[in-house]
């Protein structure tokens, strides 16, 4: 092994053992593969927000709201998970740290909520409809900007909703703290 390779072996192993010992500040943030520029500055805001404060951002590793998510994160120093819906890593978005693989397509929903300890939607369309759906029935808080608003007769969905992006992240990590 080169002297280089084993350099990046090394940079890459110590970037893990740090974030991984710190697995209850896992936070999903979950919205549109595709959005407009406030969404995305929005989203990306989020991201930062977490990583700045030590929490792992997981989202879908697409584009739009999820790539805003990791390149806000990425720019604080972050670790970002990216659940994929296909068989190639190469779908991740470039700010994705750790692709993981599922070739489940929107089924993948389902881990990208559990994997959180909070969620974080921001605006968001049907998918995102389904991941807070998922998390409310797994009992994980869901925070929510700018996105869906559910009621059932009178009773409203426990979606706790946020000014903004730091607001959204103190929320979500004092449900968990």
């Amino acid at each position: 092994m080169s002297k280089r390779s084993n350099s990046n072996h090394q940079s890459l192993i110590t970037n893990l053992q740090s974030p991984i010992t710190n697995l209850q500040s896992l936070i999903s943030v979950i919205g549109a593969r595709r959005c407009d520029a406030e969404t995305y500055a929005l989203a990306e805001q989020v991201g930062y927000e977490l990583a700045r404060r030590g929490a792992i951002v997981v989202c879908g590793g697409l584009g739009g709201v999820m790539e805003a998510a990791c390149k806000g994160a990425k720019r604080a120093g972050g670790l970002t998970i990216g659940i994929l819906p296909g068989k190639t890593p190469r779908e991740a978005n470039p700010y994705v740290d750790i692709p993981i693989v599922t070739g489940l397509g929107e089924a993948r929903n389902s881990i990208v909520v559990r994997t959180a300890r909070a969620v974080i939607a921001v605006g968001g369309e049907y998918g995102t409809l389904s991941e807070i759906a998922f998390a409310l029935k797994f009992g994980i808080p869901v925070i929510g900007l700018h996105t869906w608003q559910l009621t059932r007769g009178n009773t409203r969905a426990r979606i706790v909703v946020a000014r903004d992006a730091q607001h959204a992240v103190e929320l979500a990590l004092g449900k968990i703290g």
